[in-house]
């Protein structure tokens, strides 16, 4: 499993990050072996967010299942997000704050390693957010901050504001999934779709201020379509190329998904969804692997991308 030396913060982390959205219903018993077999596989980092599993209930569900000893606790980062409510977003000074005592609560920790606002609240005011990361980062409880799902004009509207480093960005990425990276490679190119920037260059915005990109649902067909892996009626030939990949490298294909992602030099952490430990298994053995470029760009173009 690779680590990363994660920019403008002091973390070095895992590039396989589990997600722990699914895990209300788990059994205590089930989430242990999650978490067990997550940093058996060297995974450090976990990724929360205040409306998984109803309020709080996932980050509650998996501190009742996993007690976490001083120095466990010390060799793991624990990232939760805040602003999404029932129905509408909320980026204001107290709901901040509030959410994020419910998170610590919840978790039964005294901080985050790092928080990061969820989905864009169009009702912002950057100096709330500012108020409320000055506070929260001088009382010890929320060591760094990021942003889930932001343009790079959103994240500079709050940069402007905000003294702490906006480190992170969660960005919906797959094989499938990869508006994020292949509108450049087909810039420039009338009429092709591709082509259209619908997220003002996320990518190159990210590496050209250190902002690490953790890519979501990275094995998604798209916005929560249900996977490709496998799926051979609708991605019959990625399925056939991840296969070959796979025994080639002598991972499986759900590893080199992964490494798909991991390939890249912008240092994505991949955020699994995952309740399967053997899925988290073959992830991290994925993120070993180090793909030629060749096999990057016939993995892009099987899954119907275009390289001009």
């Amino acid at each position: 499993m690779k680590t990363l030396e994660l920019p403008q913060t002091d973390l070095t982390a895992s590039d396989v990050v589990v997600g722990l959205m699914r895990i209300n219903d788990m059994s205590d018993e089930d989430v242990r072996a999650l978490y067990s077999a997550s940093r058996d596989a060297g995974v450090t980092m976990f990724d929360h967010a205040a409306i998984y599993g109803g309020w709080h209930g996932c980050e509650a569900r998996f501190a009742e299942a996993v007690t976490l000893s001083p120095s466990e606790r010390a060799a793991i980062q624990l990232q939760t997000k805040v602003g999404i409510r029932q129905g509408y977003f909320d980026f204001s000074y107290e709901h901040i704050l509030s959410s994020v005592e419910e998170s610590l609560a919840a978790l039964r920790t005294d901080y985050i390693d790092v928080l990061l606002l969820h989905r864009p609240d169009a009702l912002v005011e950057p100096e709330e957010v500012a108020k409320a990361f000055d506070e929260l980062h001088a009382a010890g409880k929320v060591h760094h901050f990021g942003v889930s799902n932001h343009t790079p004009g959103q994240v500079e509207l709050l940069r402007r504001s905000v003294n702490q480093p906006l480190a992170f960005n969660q960005v919906q990425l797959s094989i499938t999934h990869a508006n994020v990276i292949a509108q450049g490679v087909a810039a420039n190119m009338g009429g092709l779709d591709q082509s259209v920037d619908r997220d003002n260059d996320i990518l190159n915005h990210a590496r050209l201020n250190d902002i690490t990109l953790q890519a979501w649902s990275p094995f998604q067909k798209g916005f929560f379509d249900g996977v490709f892996l496998g799926d051979r009626e609708h991605y019959a030939e990625l399925n056939d190329v991840l296969d070959e990949v796979a025994a080639a490298h002598g991972v499986t294909p759900t590893g080199i998904a992964a490494a798909w992602i991991t390939r890249h030099p912008a240092h994505f952490q991949v955020v699994l969804g995952t309740t399967n430990p053997q899925r988290v298994r073959e992830s991290a053995a994925g993120s070993d692997v180090e793909l030629s470029r060749e096999e990057w760009y016939r993995i892009f173009t099987a899954a119907g991308h275009t390289v001009p």
